[in-house]
């Protein structure tokens, strides 16, 4: 049984009296201790997808007119605010992109993890609590760093808190958006390795978005390639890597620098992602596809099983 189900989502957002498709006839699954990658360029909708996880999204502007999201059975879309609370942190948590504009830079670090604690575990709302938390994300010297300010401390030693938070109301799922963004390479190694031993430990399953395949083949059971609000390829994480199926997971594949070829050019992918409002009428990476037949352009391609285990959105995958 699926710990989260996601059923053909659409969301719209208001914006000067338009409405204007950002997420379209998205399905996605994730079962208990899955990791799953959602992967793709900025402004594909990955982010937008995840809040949508727990109605984080203001409404105006988001409006959801179809779809299902169900959280343990639950569809979120029909949760009252009473409810949506309960599941945000204590079933659902997040650590978002920049820990920076995520903490609180007037309250100190350990109060912000009691705040946490406080509403989803109140017995265990304790200083001892909050220094066995910092210790688990592997953070030094936690007795100090508790009465740290987020401005005195790292952009790692910050992310570490973000995971700590997320923690603390002991989810089911664990959402990480681009943990390791603007991180150096050994801090991102450091975060990820992270990520999968208390994925392991608490048994979490564990959403994270990324625009790097690189570290997909080593944190992915499954991966969800997302581009222009629809989800174009759903496959095992291995499986897409060595045989990629839709054109635009290839050129992302493509893009990837190669220690090892130093004298090839770097592929890169041309044009940019549609905004919302301007998708083309068929496939959407039609514009960009070095792959593209006339039919394309005019025909809109489902989300359809290839194979065992693989979809692709896509009229001549092969």
């Amino acid at each position: 049984m699926p710990l989260l189900e996601i059923k053909n989502l659409k969301l719209d957002f208001l914006s000067n009296g338009q409405k204007l498709r950002v997420i379209d006839d998205v399905s996605l699954t994730i079962g208990a201790g899955e990791t799953v990658c959602l992967v793709g360029e900025s402004g594909c909708g990955k982010t937008v997808t995840a809040l949508s996880i727990a109605q984080l999204l203001p409404s105006p502007p988001a409006q959801y007119p179809a779809g299902e999201i169900l959280l343990q059975k639950k569809d979120v879309l029909k949760m009252s605010k009473a409810e949506l609370r309960s599941i945000r942190g204590g079933v659902v948590s997040y650590v978002f992109q920049e820990p920076g504009a995520s903490l609180n830079p007037v309250v100190r670090i350990g109060s912000q993890l009691k705040e946490m604690l406080k509403l989803h575990r109140p017995k265990d709302a304790s200083n001892t609590e909050v220094l066995r938390l910092l210790k688990l994300v592997g953070l030094s010297a936690p007795e100090s760093r508790m009465k740290n300010y987020p401005f005195e401390m790292s952009g790692g030693m910050q992310q570490r808190v973000m995971i700590a938070i997320a923690l603390a109301a002991q989810p089911k799922l664990l959402i990480a958006d681009e943990p390791t963004t603007a991180l150096d390479v050994t801090i991102q190694s450091q975060i990820l390795e992270l990520l999968r031993n208390l994925k392991r430990e608490f048994k979490m399953a564990l959403l994270l978005i990324t625009h790097n395949l690189g570290i997909v083949g080593e944190m992915a059971d499954r991966v969800a390639v997302m581009y222009a609000g629809q989800i174009v390829e759903l496959a095992p994480a291995l499986e897409l890597l060595r045989r990629p199926l839709h054109p635009y997971t290839k050129a992302l594949i493509e893009s990837v620098p190669k220690l090892a070829d130093t004298r090839r050019e770097l592929a890169a992918i041309p044009g940019a992602v549609p905004s919302p409002g301007k998708f083309p009428p068929g496939c959407r990476f039609y514009p960009r596809c070095p792959s593209a037949r006339p039919e394309c352009a005019t025909r809109m391609p489902d989300l359809a099983k290839f194979e065992d285990e693989r979809w692709v959105r896509c009229l001549y995958a092969k």
